[in-house]
């Protein structure tokens, strides 16, 4: 976080010299281990391990929070009896179709039950949804003892049972001294009169399992009362300025602004049956109709009536997985003709970055929009496999549109920051030359397209004829009004235009118009909330009038939870929101995220519906039961429960299962994307992870054109142990070659005691570290570590894993050979053998998810 988060950190050591205790789990010693009170290095791919040994630690011990647990989890909800667990089934849960590649979620269900749970599913794109939608996702059979072996907690206790210190030890290099040391300080610092946070960022999500790594830890802070409470909860880090601003509105291919789902193509027909799918009966996903009507409404005005179902016809009903390396992959197989990159450097920046280049060149035309040409735009002149005259530029159809852009400094809008904190930036001055906002761009693209569509009547069009698009523009250079977009965000009511304060005020009858319903509110009484600076010194300590957080200005998600079941402070140091027995209301420092006048001893009845479902101790009111997961009975597409897999790409056998990789990991097997052996590859002995910066940003196209920047990091580098440079022969500034099946770049060698060798499973293993940041464009140039990364994805995210990977290190400079992916291979063996996932049961079909292409035979005369 000091490294790659510098500004946040500050608050960190503020915490720091209030007595804090800082822990910084981490394979590098860096800046934030340097003034961290304890550093744990540990072995890239294995947190899933650590973060379960800290559950088994916690429970086994009993320092969980009884009374948080019972009262706000699931922890008493009986599953069904057909569930079967990892520990029954050598690293496999109950309902994997190896045939399919993926699982049926039936058998984890609730006791009676065969639901989902409402509003943002995950995406199967074939036949039904998995289950009835709109039913009440809450268990009808509890065990409040937490005895009963199929009850969540005994489930729970059980799956984390083997993830001993010694485990732990075996799979992530991590003494049982120093585990032991970091549980306790956990614990101590977790409870009524404290609270612990986790922060993470890419370390944890780019992984082919990166999003169990997350529920780990949501599990360990369920277990300690750390969720709903200052201080406390999981802080994912984004790397950007607006980061999550793009996912709240969305830049994803399968969500609708406001995590509405996409409608699929197979099932959500017409609006009632997307709906029927999509909302719940019980909890805050009740009121997923006024969301979605609003949202059409503001997309498509007066057109927008009852009788055409708001237009719900007009929008893209998605008929599989659109997601980056899928859409990469179809360019490479010239099944995509155009593509516009904004903001973005995937020649560089994204994985097996020779099959991106591989990829734009198939398409009929590109866009990039960036403030100076990019590697991204320039791939057809001047990349690595032009220099080496693999590919002439000549041979290249592509044809490209660059597009410079204005910076922050020179156009106006909102930035939406790690804690979902809107703020609202002002243009210095005007952009030079043909600089232009992607703002102006998109909306001077679609007011051509809308004026050339205008007299057709065919249906297909009706949805570019029929958008609203009257956004006011300002000056010389028609700068659509930032401020009017905001305001169509935020939401009004038609008629008198009265401008919503908050969510709450959402119908699904047609009179309300709102861009994204968490945004709701950011405009109130036309007034644009997010510009708002009010001194520290004139507000609050939780500072509600510095900018605006969705939803509906609450700076803490699931602040009920703040309170004990009767609705007082767990404690008095950690007061936030409690309820007011005279004024019959919740009340505190932060706006409660709950229904505000549920007293603590209401109880649904049993004809209850929607939000009066909840009871007054539910505080996770956007879980359709209001209870947090421990366990998730409809499950991400890898398990109701984490589980230590390996990566695709290991140097070990999985130390936990017979299962070595997640089994419904997503891979492209294909000839320009080869793998290495699932473990331990005597081509590839040691294990590599990527990082960023401080100096540099993301993929360089920046960074590396600022002198000063480049004088403080001047070249392309790979951090080494002294055990491995004596290993390798490597000398410290000198030259070393790291390869995968898929490339190889070079780099100057940095020996370094901040990385460690872990003794494992009886050998030595060396991690090596690469930073991503350079290219062949800029001040500073060199290799990019992404030529080494492959296609291998997280199921439910589509992520990347470029965090955990198996590479060869040698000393002096590379060669000239061609990449994976240009005319198709380097080496002189299977792409995948059988040997990839053992027992051969478990083995991953070809055919998961329509990604794999035949297993081919790769040589170096192929």
């Amino acid at each position: 976080m000091a490294e790659c988060h510098p500004v946040g950190f500050r608050w960190v050591m503020e915490a720091k010299r209030r007595g804090a205790t800082i822990i910084h789990i981490d394979p590098r010693f860096t800046r934030t281990s340097a003034v961290a009170d304890i550093h744990v290095p540990i072995r890239p791919g294995s947190d899933i391990a650590f973060l379960g040994g800290l559950i088994n630690y916690i429970i086994t011990n009993e320092r969980w929070f009884r009374d948080y647990v019972i009262n706000y989890t699931n922890a008493a909800a009986l599953v069904s009896e057909d569930y079967q667990d990892t520990e029954d089934l050598d690293g496999l849960f109950s309902g994997w179709n190896a045939e399919k590649g993926q699982y049926d979620p039936s058998s984890w269900q609730y006791r009676g039950l065969e639901v989902t749970p409402a509003a943002g599913h995950r995406e199967m794109f074939s036949g039904e949804p998995r289950a009835e939608r709109g039913a009440i996702v809450s268990a009808e059979e509890h065990d409040f003892t937490l005895t009963d072996p199929l009850c969540v907690f005994q489930i729970v206790k059980k799956h984390f049972s083997r993830y001993t210190p010694e485990v732990v030890q075996e799979a992530c290099g991590i003494q049982p001294e120093m585990f032991e040391k970091v549980a306790r300080a956990l614990c101590d610092n977790s409870g009524r009169d404290r609270t612990s946070a986790f922060c993470y960022a890419v370390g944890w999500t780019q992984h082919s399992i990166g999003v169990q790594y997350i529920r780990t830890a949501a599990i360990v802070q369920m277990l300690l009362g750390n969720i709903g409470r200052p201080g406390g909860g999981i802080m994912a880090l984004r790397g950007h300025s607006s980061i999550q601003g793009s996912t709240d509105i969305p830049t994803l291919y399968n969500m609708l602004p406001g995590y509405l789902p996409m409608p699929k193509a197979s099932y959500d027909t017409d609006l009632k049956k997307y709906l029927e799918y999509n909302e719940s009966a019980s909890g805050w996903w009740s009121e997923f109709p006024k969301y979605m009507v609003s949202l059409l409404k503001a997309w498509y005005g007066p057109a927008a009536i009852a009788q055409n179902e708001w237009c719900y016809n007009y929008l893209p009903h998605i008929s599989g997985d659109h997601s980056h390396m899928v859409t990469v992959a179809a360019m490479a197989d010239a099944k995509v003709q155009g593509y516009f990159v904004m903001g973005e450097n995937p020649a560089v920046g994204s994985m097996n970055c020779a099959l991106q280049r591989k990829g734009l060149r198939n398409l009929k035309w590109l866009v990039v929009r960036d403030f100076a040409p990019t590697e991204t735009a320039e791939f057809w002149r001047n990349a690595p496999e032009i220099v080496a005259g693999d590919i002439k530029p000549e041979e290249i159809g592509t044809e490209v549109f660059f597009f410079p852009c204005a910076a922050h400094t020179e156009k106006d809008g909102t930035f939406t920051n790690t804690q979902r904190l809107l703020q609202w930036h002002h243009r210095a001055v005007e952009p030079p030359g043909d600089c232009r906002s992607e703002l102006h761009f998109i909306w001077h693209l679609g007011r051509r397209l809308k004026e050339l569509y205008r007299p057709s009547a065919e249906p297909k069009d009706f949805a570019l004829r029929d958008l609203t698009w009257d956004y006011r523009s300002i000056g010389a250079i028609e700068e659509p009004d930032a401020e009017d977009v905001l305001a169509e965000i935020s939401g009004y009511s038609l008629g008198d235009h009265k401008y919503f304060a908050g969510y709450k005020e959402l119908k699904n009858d047609g009179s309300t118009v709102c861009g994204c319903w968490i945004y709701c509110g950011c405009y109130k009484d036309g007034v644009n909330q997010p510009a708002r600076r009010k001194p520290a010194t004139q507000q609050t300590w939780v500072a509600p009038e510095w900018g605006w957080a969705w939803p509906d200005n609450r700076r803490l998600l699931y602040n009920r939870a703040s309170a004990d079941p009767d609705g007082k402070p767990w404690s008095e140091r950690k007061k936030y929101v409690w309820w007011d027995p005279e004024q019959r209301k919740w009340t505190g420092y932060d706006n409660p995220d709950f229904i505000v006048d549920r007293p603590p001893d209401y109880r649904p009845g049993p004809d209850a519906k929607g939000i009066d479902t909840l009871s007054g101790i539910d505080p996770f009111i956007m879980q359709a039961e209001g209870k947090a997961w421990l366990y998730d009975p409809n499950g991400l597409l890898d398990g109701p429960l984490p589980t230590h897999y390996e990566p695709e790409e290991s140097v070990l056998k999985n130390p936990l299962y017979g299962q070595q990789c997640n089994p419904a990991r997503m891979e492209w097997v294909r000839a320009d994307n080869p793998y290495h052996k699932a473990w331990g590859d005597p081509d590839y002995p040691f294990i590599a992870t990527t990082y960023r910066l401080t100096e540099h940003h993301t993929a360089g196209g920046m960074s590396r054109w600022v002198p000063w920047l480049c004088e403080l990091q001047p070249e392309m580098f790979i951090e080494v142990s002294p055990e491995l440079a004596e290993l390798r022969g490597l000398e410290n500034g000198g030259w070393a070659t790291v390869s995968t099946i898929r490339g190889e770049i070079e780099a100057r060698v940095l020996v370094t005691e901040r990385m460690q060798p872990f003794v494992q499973q009886g050998r030595t293993l060396h991690t090596v570290g690469l930073p991503y940041h350079w290219s062949w464009i800029g001040r500073s140039t060199g290799d990019a570590a992404n030529e080494l990364t492959a296609f291998v994805a997280d199921p439910n995210v589509s992520i990347e894993e470029s965090k955990a990977f198996s590479v060869q290190v040698v000393a002096g400079r590379r060669s000239r050979k061609r990449r994976a992916a240009t005319q198709g291979a380097l080496v002189e063996r299977e792409v995948a053998g059988p040997e990839r996932d053992l027992p051969p049961v478990h083995q991953k079909p070809v055919g998961q998810h329509g990604l794999h292409a035949e297993k081919t035979e790769m040589t170096e005369e192929s």
